[in-house]
């Protein structure tokens, strides 16, 4: 069974952007009117479900994202959300924040700011962004590389125009976003207990 987030099939929820175009991770959840007879869930609910794995893939590849990466690795690794610097907690911890999460929700789905991806890294390392003092977006390392390469390519602008070699410069404008957007180097993001954060969201 996979316990993931999702918007729910055909829900305008959160921000219309062009991210809502991208494959974040629950995106191949296609949501229909019957029931599963593997897993008897009826897919089209929106928010925290529980779903067999073939009605998660949905006929799609199953993708690793990796935890406690080095720099080396996740700079080279260029596409975002497929690793963070952040290290994993125990498999019991990463269960008891998913059940929790299960029965009781994880706020209002944003493509941006509070995704499916958002909810895999909480679960799995129970760092959350502490609103207050947030200094960028959600912890989705795809709407991070978003906002980073269309970052890189603003700042090279001028390059261009120049007519000087501005891909290195965007390309480490790049690089140098996603490693300071990542849940492992962030100031503004702290371990909150699952308990904390469903008080926090009634």
């Amino acid at each position: 069974m996979v316990i993931h987030f999702t918007s729910g099939a055909g829900q305008e929820t959160g921000r219309t952007t062009i991210l809502d175009r991208l494959s974040f991770s629950s995106s191949s959840f296609h949501a229909t009117e019957i029931p599963c007879p593997k897993c008897n869930h009826q897919t089209s609910g929106d928010g925290v479900i529980a779903s067999c794995l073939s009605c998660f893939l949905s006929g799609s590849q199953l993708c690793r994202f990796d935890y406690g990466v080095s720099i080396p690795y996740f700079l080279v690794k260029v596409r975002g959300g497929t690793c963070t610097l952040a290290s994993s907690d125990s498999a019991a911890d990463v269960l008891h924040r998913a059940y929790i999460l299960l029965e009781n929700g994880f706020g209002r789905y944003d493509t941006v700011d509070n995704n499916c991806e958002d909810f895999a890294i909480y679960c799995k390392t129970g760092l959350q962004v502490d609103k207050s003092r947030q200094t960028r977006i959600g912890l989705s390392g795809q709407a991070v590389s978003f906002f980073s390469v269309t970052g890189s390519i603003i700042s090279r602008l001028p390059f261009i125009s120049a007519k000087c070699a501005g891909l290195p410069f965007g390309c480490a404008m790049y690089c140098y976003d996603r490693y300071f957007s990542d849940i492992g180097t962030r100031s503004d993001v702290s371990k909150v207990p699952v308990e904390k954060l469903i008080a926090e969201m009634k």
